[in-house]
Protein backbone atom coordinates (compact mmCIF):
# COMPACT_ATOMS: atom_id res chain seq x y z
CA UNK A 1 0.00 0.00 0.00
CA UNK A 2 1.29 3.30 -1.13
CA UNK A 3 0.61 6.15 1.55
CA UNK A 4 0.95 10.29 0.27
CA UNK A 5 1.19 13.63 2.22
CA UNK A 6 0.87 16.75 0.39
CA UNK A 7 3.85 18.87 1.55
CA UNK A 8 3.29 22.49 2.40
CA UNK A 9 5.73 25.42 2.57
CA UNK A 10 4.05 28.83 4.06
CA UNK A 11 0.39 27.84 2.88
CA UNK A 12 1.62 26.60 -0.66
CA UNK A 13 1.83 23.37 -1.52
CA UNK A 14 5.51 22.40 -2.58
CA UNK A 15 5.53 18.58 -3.15
CA UNK A 16 4.29 15.20 -2.23
CA UNK A 17 5.76 12.47 -0.09
CA UNK A 18 5.20 8.95 -0.44
CA UNK A 19 5.85 5.76 1.53
CA UNK A 20 5.74 2.51 -0.51
CA UNK A 21 7.07 -0.76 -0.63
CA UNK A 22 10.77 0.49 -1.67
CA UNK A 23 10.81 3.50 0.99
CA UNK A 24 10.33 6.90 0.92
CA UNK A 25 9.45 9.37 -2.37
CA UNK A 26 9.57 13.34 -2.42
CA UNK A 27 9.06 15.56 -5.84
CA UNK A 28 8.01 18.75 -5.86
CA UNK A 29 5.16 19.86 -7.45
CA UNK A 30 6.32 21.81 -10.90
CA UNK A 31 3.76 24.45 -10.58
CA UNK A 32 5.68 25.39 -7.51
CA UNK A 33 8.84 24.48 -9.16
CA UNK A 34 7.69 27.69 -11.44
CA UNK A 35 7.07 29.94 -8.85
CA UNK A 36 9.03 33.24 -7.62
CA UNK A 37 8.44 31.97 -4.32
CA UNK A 38 9.73 28.81 -4.64
CA UNK A 39 12.14 28.27 -1.44
CA UNK A 40 14.00 24.74 -0.98
CA UNK A 41 11.62 23.27 2.28
CA UNK A 42 14.95 21.87 3.17
CA UNK A 43 19.15 22.19 2.53
CA UNK A 44 19.01 18.43 2.00
CA UNK A 45 16.14 18.90 -0.38
CA UNK A 46 16.89 21.63 -2.88
CA UNK A 47 14.33 22.79 -5.55
CA UNK A 48 14.99 20.08 -8.25
CA UNK A 49 12.51 18.23 -11.07
CA UNK A 50 13.73 14.67 -10.34
CA UNK A 51 11.90 12.36 -7.26
CA UNK A 52 14.36 12.30 -4.28
CA UNK A 53 14.19 8.44 -2.81
CA UNK A 54 15.59 7.36 0.50
CA UNK A 55 15.34 3.99 2.37
CA UNK A 56 14.18 5.44 5.23
CA UNK A 57 12.15 8.80 6.13
CA UNK A 58 13.86 11.93 4.91
CA UNK A 59 15.61 13.10 7.57
CA UNK A 60 13.71 16.59 7.29
CA UNK A 61 10.90 15.06 7.81
CA UNK A 62 11.85 12.72 10.56
CA UNK A 63 12.64 16.12 12.63
CA UNK A 64 9.12 17.69 12.21
CA UNK A 65 7.59 14.93 14.01
CA UNK A 66 7.48 15.92 18.41
CA UNK A 67 8.91 14.74 20.88
CA UNK A 68 7.33 14.62 24.28
CA UNK A 69 4.07 15.28 25.70
CA UNK A 70 2.49 15.88 22.09
CA UNK A 71 4.15 12.64 20.90
CA UNK A 72 2.49 11.20 23.92
CA UNK A 73 -1.03 12.85 23.64
CA UNK A 74 -0.90 11.15 19.91
CA UNK A 75 -0.26 7.81 20.96
CA UNK A 76 -2.52 7.51 23.74
CA UNK A 77 -5.32 9.51 22.46
CA UNK A 78 -5.26 9.25 18.95
CA UNK A 79 -3.56 5.37 18.97
CA UNK A 80 -0.97 6.33 16.64
CA UNK A 81 1.66 3.69 16.40
CA UNK A 82 4.87 5.60 17.60
CA UNK A 83 7.19 3.13 15.21
CA UNK A 84 5.49 4.15 12.46
CA UNK A 85 7.00 7.17 11.71
CA UNK A 86 4.91 7.99 8.49
CA UNK A 87 1.68 7.85 10.11
CA UNK A 88 3.34 10.16 13.33
CA UNK A 89 4.12 12.43 10.53
CA UNK A 90 0.46 12.60 8.59
CA UNK A 91 -1.55 13.44 11.64
CA UNK A 92 1.08 15.51 14.09
CA UNK A 93 2.61 18.09 11.21
CA UNK A 94 0.06 19.81 10.26
CA UNK A 95 0.79 22.48 12.36
CA UNK A 96 4.46 22.65 12.50
CA UNK A 97 6.42 25.74 14.30
CA UNK A 98 8.62 26.28 10.95
CA UNK A 99 7.15 26.93 7.18
CA UNK A 100 6.61 23.33 6.45
CA UNK A 101 3.23 21.57 6.86
CA UNK A 102 2.26 17.57 6.51
CA UNK A 103 -0.98 16.96 5.30
CA UNK A 104 -2.26 13.20 4.10
CA UNK A 105 -3.83 12.42 1.24
CA UNK A 106 -6.87 11.11 0.72
CA UNK A 107 -7.96 7.66 -0.51
CA UNK A 108 -9.34 9.40 -3.91
CA UNK A 109 -6.26 11.64 -4.11
CA UNK A 110 -3.71 8.44 -3.40
CA UNK A 111 -4.95 6.68 -6.81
Amino acid sequence: MIRKAKIYYQNQLAGHLSETDDGYAFQYDLEYLKSENAFAISLTLPLAEHQYRNKVLFPFFDGLIPEGWLLDIGEKYWKLNPNDRFELLINLCRDTIGAVSVYPMEEEENG
